[in-house]
């Protein structure tokens, strides 16, 4: 896998997972992936992230996005496994709580 790569998949019917890097190089496709596979498996109530490599400011915004984006519909949408760095975005970033 390359560092502009990401990749979704469904471990399980409830489960969302996001592996690779979540970057300005890769977060529009991933926005997008995303809230695609959100829309049509409604079913699905965590984001995994355990599968993160890199991690920039994209990626923590793109998460936000994707956590709005499930609320706007009456959703709840938890992340599980968010790496350290993404982490420590989010608190310099004071979004932690939103996490």
């Amino acid at each position: 896998m390359s560092a502009a790569s990401f990749q979704l998949s469904h471990p399980t019917p409830e489960t969302l997972a996001v592996s690779g890097a979540l970057t300005f190089a890769t977060a529009g496709d991933a926005l997008s992936a995303a809230r695609t596979e959100l829309d049509s498996h409604r079913d699905v109530a965590r984001l995994d992230l355990s599968g993160l490599g890199p991690v920039d400011s994209a990626g923590l915004a793109t998460v936000l996005a994707l956590l709005a984006h499930v609320r706007s519909q009456g959703r709840a949408l938890a992340v599980t496994q968010p790496p350290a760095g993404l982490l420590a975005l989010a608190r310099v970033s004071g979004v932690e709580a939103l996490l």
